[in-house]
């Protein structure tokens, strides 16, 4: 099973911080029974494995006027896939890149605050990568269901 390594105080522990982030150590101890030291401590070995790897804000980009969102998927020849990669790493507008299934694909999450941002990046960016195949670009509309991370 995937949670292998971790116990059932973990388990809930993380639960608790999917529900809430900023939840107290005070709070979660008295959740599940444990003090709050032990908690901080728990918490501190999931973060030093990697396991917790950050706590941020998730802002939608849908709530922002004319914000417009991004899915690319992008095939590349095989020698050009990690200059692509590094390209596309460097521009602030894209949010995500996945290493796909598929001969040397790319799936590419980007934002950008109106439709005429999202064509120059288009046009500025993504058409002149060297060594594209293909590149498909999809529009999001809305926003129908998004986790971020693993869900317990």
């Amino acid at each position: 099973m995937f949670l292998e390594g971790l116990d059932g105080l973990d388990q809930k522990i993380l639960l608790l911080l999917i529900q809430n982030a900023r939840m107290s150590y005070s709070d979660i101890g008295q959740q599940i029974g444990i003090s709050r030291v032990a908690v901080k401590a728990r918490i501190q070995a999931l973060e030093q494995k990697g396991i917790i790897e950050e706590y941020t804000t998730i802002i939608n980009p849908q709530k922002i006027s004319g914000a417009v969102s991004c899915y690319f998927e992008i095939e590349t020849l095989p020698e050009t896939l990690a200059e692509v990669t590094g390209l596309l790493e460097q521009n602030e507008s894209i949010t995500q890149i996945y290493r796909v299934t598929g001969k040397s694909k790319l799936h590419v999450h980007a934002v950008a605050s109106s439709g005429g941002e999202m064509e120059r990046l288009i046009k500025e960016v993504i058409d002149p990568l060297p060594g594209v195949v293909r590149c498909d670009c999809n529009i999001i509309l809305s926003r129908i269901k998004d986790i971020k991370g693993l869900r317990l």
